[in-house]
């Protein structure tokens, strides 16, 4: 028996604001898009990496406020891009953690946590 990476579902309430931070911003790719129909909610893939996340406006698939951490082995490289582009709602910093990891957490327009993470060599 074996199970596949799980693949998170956040909430999204507005398309460009998502596409703004997650693709604009991070780096993300859009993989592909589905509406049942014109004007309905967006349902996407995006991925940057072997990280993939759908993100979804249609109410019943979860719930704002989630909390992902995404491993990474170039968080400082990863930062000063960020850093680079003067995003104007943040400017992540990173925090060296007790439990071994260094941690770049952020919020997305629609309330969700993310922490990029790398473990600290002991």
């Amino acid at each position: 028996m074996s199970f596949g990476k799980p693949t998170p579902i956040l909430r999204s309430f507005d398309e460009a604001k998502a596409k703004e931070f997650y693709v604009d911003f991070l780096g993300f790719n859009v993989d592909w898009e589905h509406r049942f129909e014109d004007g309905f909610p967006l349902y996407m893939q995006i991925s940057k990496g072997d990280c993939i996340i759908h993100l979804s406006e249609h109410h019943g698939d979860c719930s704002p406020g989630a909390a992902l951490r995404i491993d990474t082995d170039e968080l400082d490289a990863f930062q000063q891009q960020l850093l680079a582009k003067q995003y104007k709602y943040g400017r992540p910093g990173i925090v060296d953690q007790p439990w071994g990891t260094r941690d770049m957490m952020m919020h997305d327009p629609s309330g969700n946590k993310l922490t990029f993470s790398t473990r600290i060599d002991t």
